[in-house]
């Protein structure tokens, strides 16, 4: 009876695992082979684990590192030259992991979100997004940022970490996913955000593990979801919302791993994404393109 019983759980575990597979299988066609763009040599962008595409400032995008850095977001050109620093005064960086940029509470601004949103050890119980209007490049090279909406919230269920943001353009609803579960869970937070604590409504499992980056487009609400492995890509053909679309399954997009890639975003135009490693070990990182076809 107790071969039984392992050969019953084997056979579960096997069957499980099948259905994870079948789930991630399917393989995109809409996306070109990368393309390497720059080299990172800016010792200032060591660790970045975000990146969006800024929405004011025309081809350039904002990066941040992760925990331990200073308290900063990086403007960028495809080059990986810093355009602009920003410094978010009072805040400190406890573990940012994903920044995202988008509406928010006063109607055609455009507000980036940084995501302090890590936690390794699953030790914290309230998690932090920092909000604000976007700054717009004027020819100097660093400014400082006061007028921060700090949004505090806790998942539904338990303390976990999360390193993945996006934010949906027609509905303002703001989402993060957890990491180092498998399968991974789906947490929304629905606008508008109080000032009170919020709770992130825990909505599905997604069948992935390690998820370490998310981005939304508005130009056609497709979206993008990547761990270390592999980018999952959703088209949206019906322009459903984030929660309605990621029910459905996703293409898997051709993708060679990066040293530590915890960095996606899509072009301002939704013609392609950018992909950004973290340096590690002294390994060469490279900004890359991946054009949709």
């Amino acid at each position: 009876m107790k071969t039984q019983g392992i050969c019953f759980v084997l056979l579960v575990f096997v069957l499980g695992a099948c259905n994870l597979g079948s789930t991630q299988s399917t393989e995109a066609k809409d996306f070109a082979a990368r393309k390497q763009l720059a080299e990172l040599m800016d010792k200032k962008l060591k660790e970045v684990s975000g990146m969006a595409a800024s929405r004011g400032n025309a081809g350039l995008f904002w990066v941040h590192n992760d925990s331990g850095n200073e308290p900063e977001i990086y403007l960028i050109d495809d080059q990986l030259n810093i355009r602009l620093t920003v410094k978010l005064e009072g805040v400190e960086n406890r573990d940012w992991e994903d920044i995202a940029v988008g509406p928010g509470p006063v109607a055609g601004k455009q507000y980036v979100y940084v995501g302090d949103i890590g936690d390794n050890d699953a030790v914290y119980p309230y998690k932090y997004i920092y909000r604000f209007e976007e700054p717009l490049l004027d020819g100097v090279a660093e400014i400082g940022v006061s007028d921060i909406e700090k949004i505090v919230f806790k998942l539904e269920d338990q303390v976990k970490d999360t390193e993945s943001l996006m934010i949906d353009h027609q509905t303002k609803n703001v989402y993060v996913i957890s990491k180092r579960e498998q399968p991974v869970y789906l947490y929304e937070l629905t606008a508008p955000m109080s000032n009170d604590t919020l709770v992130a409504k825990k909505l599905y499992s997604l069948p992935f593990k390690e998820i370490v980056a998310a981005d939304y487009t508005s130009v056609n609400g497709d979206v993008l979801i990547k761990n270390y492995q592999a980018v999952y890509y959703w088209k949206n053909e019906k322009r459903e919302s984030i929660a309605a679309l990621l029910k459905s399954k996703p293409a898997r997009v051709p993708y060679d791993e990066e040293p530590q890639g915890e960095s996606i975003a899509w072009a301002i135009d939704g013609a392609g994404f950018y992909t950004l490693s973290e340096k590690k070990k002294k390994k060469p990182c490279y900004l890359y393109f991946h054009a949709k076809e």
